[in-house]
């Protein structure tokens, strides 16, 4: 990607989102960084001087397009890197349709929608479309079933995409992180009755350099799929 792209990134303000987030906006390109509520987008501005914001809630993708109409979009995007994600453990016999429809829609609907949104800014700058999926959406274990369903459920609409926009120019990598040190990853070990230990997983930097070695990657070449596993 050239000088000043224009990058559209949800999940910025922690872990991964935040790690590539910060990476990006280091270099000088332009970010505009999806919030849940106006309070979240008042934070990411003063993280992030100089970014845009765009507010939406992902647990309600069908209200997506309306929030985005009463904003200004972004005339030119390179890049939609899709970060925001939310995990429930709980096993099939226990979980709720709330918690199969929370983990559903913020996990994969939103996606899918955020993606129809920017598509035709996305043919014509030709650019790339980053799915930060997980471990889980290739290997489905127990208690990860709505979890594991929503990042398969991700894996088809990235695979799906970049067949149909291939021929437009428009790039589309999946990336699954192992176990990675954030936030989410505290949840998870709290879900677990787990003590957590940031040091055992994967630096969110690390994950952000994959990240970014696939949108910096020449015009020759394409990373469809990109696993990172956890080193030590």
């Amino acid at each position: 990607m050239g000088a000043m792209a224009t990058h559209v990134i949800t999940g910025a303000g922690s872990g991964i989102g935040a790690a590539v987030a910060r990476r990006l906006h280091a270099r000088g390109d332009d970010l505009v960084l999806h919030a849940r509520d106006a309070g979240r987008a008042k934070e990411l501005a003063a993280a992030f001087p100089g970014a845009r914001t765009l507010v939406g809630d992902l647990a309600d993708p069908d209200r997506l397009s309306w929030a985005f109409s009463h904003q200004s979009l972004p005339e030119r995007v390179d890049g939609l890197l899709h970060v925001a994600g939310v995990v429930d453990l709980g096993t099939v016999g226990e979980l709720t349709p709330k918690a199969w429809h929370h983990q559903l829609n913020v996990n994969l609907v939103a996606p899918a929608e955020l993606t129809r949104h920017f598509l035709p800014q996305l043919r014509v700058s030709q650019g790339h479309v980053v799915f930060v999926n997980s471990g889980a959406g290739l290997n489905a274990h127990a208690e990860w079933g709505a979890y594991a369903a929503s990042k398969h459920g991700l894996k088809a609409l990235a695979d799906s995409l970049r067949h149909e926009e291939h021929a437009h120019g428009v790039r589309v990598t999946s990336v699954y992180p192992g176990r990675t040190a954030s936030p989410m990853q505290a949840k998870v070990h709290q879900q677990e009755g787990k003590e957590y230990d940031p040091s055992r997983w994967i630096d969110p930097e690390s994950v952000a350099t994959a990240i970014l070695t696939a949108l910096d990657l020449p015009r020759d070449a394409e990373i469809n799929d990109l696993t990172v596993r956890p080193g030590r």
